[in-house]
């Protein structure tokens, strides 16, 4: 069975305080300059939206993903992996936004239908996922994002990483038509030309 855990009240906190936001745009900002890594546009403004982050090949994605997140200053929340909120740096996880997830089982459906509940019952809402689903090489991506998108009814944002360019970026909003395969095979091919930091894990597009 797979369920979202209940989240700590101080979920997203880091966003919703003047002091913690400006701080972690600090640390952004001095991160992506160390590292070489240039945000290249800014994230639409809009309220509510599934942005996908791609590829996802290595550890270092999420902390470059973040990174940008902070120097937009943008509230986002992710689902992770249950056991990435226990033990003593859990609460770090909790204060970026994220919601853990425990899948025991084969019953994603029931996370997609609390997500997208989620969706209905906020104002803002913007959900990062790794359609990969995994670090490692994967065949083919996993379909959860775009169910949740077109049960919600709000659209998908390809948010991407390029190590040939060392960028961080946005595509254009995509909104979902209820033709999966045609959509997706859109959406991966956007990621054609995008190289992971890691490029033998990357997904492979196949025609």
């Amino acid at each position: 069975m797979s369920q979202i855990l209940p989240t700590e009240p101080v979920a997203g906190v880091i966003y919703n305080n003047r002091f913690f936001s400006t701080l972690l745009s600090l640390y952004a900002k001095a991160f992506l300059k160390i590292s070489g890594w240039k945000v290249i546009n800014n994230a639409p403004e809009i309220a509510k939206y599934v942005a996908i982050a791609a590829p996802h090949t290595s550890n270092w994605d999420f902390p470059i993903f973040m990174a940008a997140t902070g120097y937009l200053q943008l509230n986002i929340s992710f689902l992770g992996k249950h056991s990435l909120f226990e033990g003593p740096f859990g609460w770090l996880f909790y204060w970026l936004g994220g919601i853990p997830v425990n899948r025991t089982g084969n019953a994603a459906s029931e996370v997609v239908n609390q997500v997208v509940q989620a969706f209905t019952q906020s104002d803002h809402l913007i959900l990062g996922i790794a359609p990969e689903g995994t670090r490692s090489r994967v065949g083919k991506w996993k379909t959860g994002f775009y169910r949740i998108a077109l049960a919600a009814e709000v659209p998908i944002v390809p948010t991407y990483i390029d190590s040939k360019t060392k960028t961080i970026g946005f595509g254009e909003i995509f909104i979902p038509t209820d033709n999966m395969e045609a959509d997706l095979a859109i959406l991966q091919n956007f990621y054609a030309d995008k190289r992971g930091i890691k490029p033998g894990n990357s997904y492979h597009i196949t025609r």
